[in-house]
């Protein structure tokens, strides 16, 4: 969990926000992670189901989108890349705002609490920005990609032929 998923990581930071009657969709780049918001008024889950990004419900006041999530398990960080970021306890709640400040840029703001893990709230906020042209890329895992050992392997194999040569005075 990176605040919602939103916060920037090492790569795969592009988000897609989509409306739709009664919902916005949250996708991200970074592990294709998608969240889903209700903006119908229909009720959190019951607080005995817990979720990764946790259950997030949604409304506007103006022209900002305010979401509301608990639910959590604490197997997640806030920030940081991976789960290496700041802990949390399954009581952490967050208030997120989603704010259109100019024609290709949202201020996005997101306010920790957990009484457990903190003494006190707190809130992040940075900028979303859509550079022209900018599209939402697959998130390809590499599981199986032995380009890099086969590589290494065969610049060793190369340093002991050199070697062998050398000794031949080749």
């Amino acid at each position: 969990f990176r605040s919602g998923s939103v916060m920037p990581v090492v790569y795969g930071n592009g988000n897609r926000i989509v409306q739709a009657p009664g919902m916005v969709v949250l996708s991200y780049e970074m592990v294709h992670d998608t969240r889903v918001i209700y903006t119908d008024g229909r009720p959190h889950v019951n607080t005995g189901i817990r979720q990764w990004l946790g259950d997030s419900r949604g409304h506007w006041e103006g022209n900002t989108l305010m979401i509301e999530t608990g639910n959590f398990t604490d197997q997640t960080s806030i920030g940081g890349g991976n789960g290496n970021g700041l802990r949390h306890s399954r009581d952490m709640k967050i208030t997120e705002r989603i704010t259109r400040v100019d024609k290709d840029e949202l201020r996005y703001e997101v306010r920790i609490e957990d009484p457990k893990t903190y003494t006190k709230p707190f809130t992040i906020s940075l900028p979303l920005t859509s550079p022209p042209g900018y599209e939402l890329l697959p998130y390809e895992c590499h599981e199986g990609n032995y380009m890099l050992p086969h590589s290494l392997s065969a610049e060793r194999e190369e340093d002991r032929a050199i070697e062998e040569d050398a000794k031949k005075g080749i």
